[in-house]
């Protein structure tokens, strides 16, 4: 693969992943082979029984500053119907396991559609967020009009979408955007003991959460109980459910299976 890197096992734990988007020299833009090259990698991850969770990032300058112009400007209508592009956003919503994305620098249009697709998002105190699509004639595409309007409200969400403005790493820690702000330096140690603490948690649960948690934007409050309810019965079927109730009443570690 040219444009992501994948590191399995991460920090030689094998139950954490960590894939980095890597077109540096154009500050990780989002380009049609990236997309295919990123969902192609998180299937893997998905197929693998090992991995728990994973840790998606850019670099220092940049997670990703948005879509590659360059393979849009002259586009059409059916152009961009037919893109794959868009069939990769819409295959990433299929990964059960818990995706955290670590940004680092510029997060802009659809690198910010692709850092709010993840399931929590911690910034480094560099990070900027925006969906400048107004400022090139066009509108965000991926998501961002919905994801963002969920985490920070009409009135925010309306003020970044209708500027185009950035915002900083604080500002969307304030605003509810992102879960956690740190420096720099402890970014990447700070993602893995995240994805280390929901790795060691029983897997079933985990997807079942993940599950639950995503239904709170797609039903009424009343249906999605009951979704939840239907999952929390489901876990009692699972060994990892009744491993975790007898070490709690033992007073010991739970060593989860995943089954």
């Amino acid at each position: 693969m040219e444009n992501i890197i994948v590191e399995h096992p991460y920090n030689g734990d094998k139950h954490v992943a960590l894939i980095r988007l890597n077109r540096p020299k154009v500050l990780n833009a989002l380009s049609t082979e990236l997309m295919q090259e990123l969902v192609e990698a998180l299937f893997d991850l998905e197929d693998n029984d090992v991995v728990r969770s994973i840790i998606l990032t850019g670099n220092e300058q940049a997670f990703a500053a948005g879509a590659d112009i360059a393979q849009m400007v002259e586009a059409t209508p059916i152009d961009q119907i037919t893109d794959n592009r868009f069939r990769s956003w819409q295959q990433l919503a299929m990964i059960t396991k818990p995706i955290i994305a670590a940004v680092n620098g510029y997060a802009l249009g659809g690198g910010c559609e692709l850092a709010m697709s993840c399931d929590i998002m911690i910034a480094s105190d560099s990070a900027k967020f925006g969906q400048p699509e107004i400022k090139i004639g066009t509108t965000p595409g991926a998501g961002g009009t919905q994801r963002l309007t969920r985490a920070i409200g009409k009135s925010k969400a309306m003020m970044m979408v209708l500027t185009g403005e950035m915002i900083d790493a604080k500002t969307a820690y304030d605003w509810g955007l992102v879960a956690k702000v740190t420096p720099v330096k402890t970014l990447l140690q700070e993602a893995y003991e995240l994805a280390k603490t929901i790795a060691n948690r029983a897997p079933v649960a985990v997807r079942l959460c993940k599950e639950s948690v995503n239904k709170a934007y797609e039903m009424s409050q009343s249906d999605a109980i009951d979704f939840e309810r239907r999952n929390f019965y489901l876990t009692f079927a699972s060994r990892d459910q009744k491993e975790g109730m007898r070490a709690f009443l033992e007073k010991r570690e739970p060593e989860y299976k995943g089954d």
